[in-house]
């Protein structure tokens, strides 16, 4: 049974940190590439970053240079460490596999406003 539990989120100022975590049970996050994704209000769904089975990592454009993901194989843990947050960052954050599956979380949210 896959179980995605994201957790970290909340009201943060612009320019702020936060660190977003993901607790993946019946994934071996070893051997899959994992990914952060995020949906703002009225949007879809998108990708944000990823991290391969090899730990080579991609990011989406718009949070290039200030988010950065990591994983604990040990804990079956990825990390999202966002700082420098902006009011666009506003959305609901999930983890899934890369490419996604139909198996999602309840995701963590995150408010970037002063």
């Amino acid at each position: 049974q896959v179980q995605l539990v994201e957790a970290g989120g909340g009201l943060v100022q612009p320019g702020g940190s936060l660190r977003l975590s993901c607790a993946a049970s019946g994934i071996r996050i070893r051997i899959n590439a994992m990914g952060w994704y995020r949906q703002a209000p009225g949007k879809e769904r998108e990708l944000v970053a990823y991290i391969t089975s090899g730990l080579t990592t991609n990011y989406a454009n718009s949070v290039k240079g200030r988010f950065t993901i990591s994983r604990d194989t040990a804990r079956s843990t990825v990390y999202l460490q966002m700082n420098n947050l902006k009011p666009e960052d506003t959305a609901v954050y999930y983890c899934n596999k890369y490419p996604s599956t139909n198996y999602w979380g309840k995701g963590t949210l995150v408010t970037v406003s002063s």
